[in-house]
Parts: structure tokens; C-alpha cells; sequence
């Protein structure tokens, strides 16, 4: 890196990891770092640190640092207010943390809320902004998966309207931490049980509750493999969700962002309702959101 030029850095940073890119003006990425030293392991005094550990080798002067997700929370380094949706898909007011380093002008991205029915997002706004960075004049549902899922309807690159559900933490708390832990002891997968778990939880989502138990029963009384039960609940779960969905999805262009194997559920579980979705690596969608908000701020 000695010989490389470092313009500024951007920065991914959230409740538990945080990925760092060295960038040239460009927008090309010359190096690259993780940490896993997130939002929810630092006390107020701690960002500063964990930004130069991860990122000190590449600054060598004044530098701009760009960065997005829960860094801006309440409880991160700065708090980035709110925009509210609608509103473009890069939200206004960038905000200065401070620093005691005089080398670092580290900048930090709003999330976006919406007011009725309630709901907020940090970092997913970025990636928006990268999406459509990369797709001009693009109209649709994002859907992003993840511990949290947000469906987001954007139109005229604005956010028009999103919706959060919490299915990757119910289905990580369901598989860990109730009675349908015993039947889930190893990482298996089936692909026909995930198929029948979603066409279950989409024909009669009002039956989830009772699913979930019919899994601990055939677990004790069939000996139901823990692959099969993983499967169908994650399928089961993902199946209530479009359901619930449905206005999002139906009669849309679809991009689904996000790494691995989550991501290419919801390809799958889109497909089986003729729903053609685009599934984007989120990597380089975050670094193109940061560098359009790098090259806001330089105008």
C-alpha cells in the first residue's frame, strides 16, 4: 500500500462487524479490512480506535472517511438523524463525528424512518443507493435478507415506502433458544422440506403457531431429521413473510441484495409464485452507495 495513492476510505460498519475499503478517487477499491469490533462491542469512546486499527495503515494525511449503518445510531459514534420516506434514495445530511485525530474527517450517512406504519433503516439505505447507482432509472421492490428482511418500493430513485420483518432473527431464536432446538442439532439442509415449509406458511400463515409445534411432534413421534426440520421451519417462516409481503412483490421488478445462500431462498420462494427476482452480491452494491455519497460530499 506504500505506493498507492489512499483518497478515502469507506466504511460498512454495524451492529457487529464492520468492513473497510482504502478507495482511490474513482471509486476503485485498492485494499480491503474487516473487524468484527461493531456497533454493540464499543462504548463512545472506543470508535475512534477501532476505525484507525482497522483502516490506520491507509491514512497518510488528511483523509475522508465515508461511513453508513449502525456507526449512526443512537448508540454508535455519531447519531445521523433520520430522513423520512419518501425521500431520495441517498438521504440528505451527512454527519461530522468527531475526532481526535485532525487526519480523520469521517462522515456519516442517515438512515431513512418512515411514520406510519413505523419503521427504520440503517445501511440498507446505502445499498439502495448503490443498486441504482448501477441500474439507471430503475423502478421497483428490493427486498434485502437478512436478520432483519426489508422489503423497499423505490421509485424516481426514492425510497417510497419499506417494510422490516424480523424473520432471520425468529428463525435464528426459534432454532437455538425454544423446544424445537432438540429437533435442530446440526446444520443439515433439505430442500424438499424447505419447499413444503413455504408452501405451508404462504397457504395458511394463520397456522404458523401450530406448524412451528407439528415440528417438535414430528421430531419426537417420526423421528423427523434435523435437516428436515431446519428446512421447513425456514420455510415456514420465509412463507408467512411473502404472504405478508404480497403488495411489495406482486406485479414488480424484483432485486433481492445479499450475500449467499438466505439470498438465493428468497430467489427460490419468489420463483415458486412466477416472481423472477435478480439477486445482487452486496459487497460491491455498499461500496458503489458509498461512493456516490463520497461524491455528493465533494459535490
Amino acid at each position: 500500500m506504500t505506493d498507492v495513492q489512499v483518497d478515502w476510505i469507506a466504511v460498512d460498519w454495524g451492529t457487529s462487524n464492520m468492513r473497510g475499503w482504502a478507495m482511490s478517487a474513482s471509486g476503485s477499491v485498492l485494499a480491503e479490512a474487516s473487524s468484527d469490533q461493531g456497533m454493540s462491542k464499543l462504548s463512545q469512546d472506543g470508535f475512534e480506535g477501532a476505525l484507525l486499527d482497522l483502516a490506520g495503515d491507509w491514512i497518510s494525511g488528511p483523509t475522508t472517511v465515508i461511513a453508513c449503518g449502525m456507526i449512526g445510531s443512537r448508540q454508535g459514534w455519531v447519531e445521523a438523524p433520520y430522513s423520512t420516506a419518501p425521500c431520495p434514495t441517498l438521504p440528505e445530511g451527512f454527519v461530522r463525528a468527531a475526532t481526535k485525530n485532525q487526519d480523520l474527517q469521517v462522515h456519516v450517512i442517515p438512515g431513512i424512518k418512515q411514520t406510519d406504519p413505523a419503521d427504520v433503516m440503517r445501511g440498507e439505505e446505502t445499498q439502495i443507493a448503490g443498486f441504482l447507482a448501477r441500474n439507471a432509472n430503475w423502478d421497483g421492490v428490493i427486498c434485502l435478507p437478512g436478520t432483519h428482511t426489508k422489503w423497499v418500493h423505490v421509485s424516481a430513485d426514492e425510497v417510497v415506502s419499506f417494510q422490516t420483518f424480523m424473520t432471520g432473527e425468529l428463525f435464528d431464536t426459534i432454532a437455538s433458544q425454544t423446544i424445537l432446538r432438540h429437533a435442530m442439532n446440526s446444520p443439515d439442509w433439505d430442500n424438499d422440506a424447505f419447499q413444503t415449509g413455504l408452501s405451508d406458511g404462504m397457504a395458511r400463515p394463520e397456522r404458523l403457531a401450530a406448524r412451528l409445534f407439528s415440528l417438535r411432534a414430528e421430531s419426537l413421534l417420526n423421528d423427523m431429521a434435523s435437516g428436515v426440520a431446519r428446512a421447513r421451519l425456514s420455510g415456514l417462516l420465509i412463507g408467512a413473510e411473502l404472504t405478508a409481503a404480497k403488495p411489495y412483490w406482486l406485479g414488480q421488478q424484483i432485486a433481492v441484495i445479499g450475500e449467499g445462500s438466505l439470498s438465493k431462498l428468497y430467489v427460490a420462494a419468489l420463483a415458486t409464485q412466477s416472481v423472477p427476482a435478480t439477486q445482487v452480491q452486496a459487497a460491491p452494491i455498499t461500496i458503489a452507495g458509498l461512493t456516490a455519497a463520497y461524491r455528493r460530499l465533494k459535490g
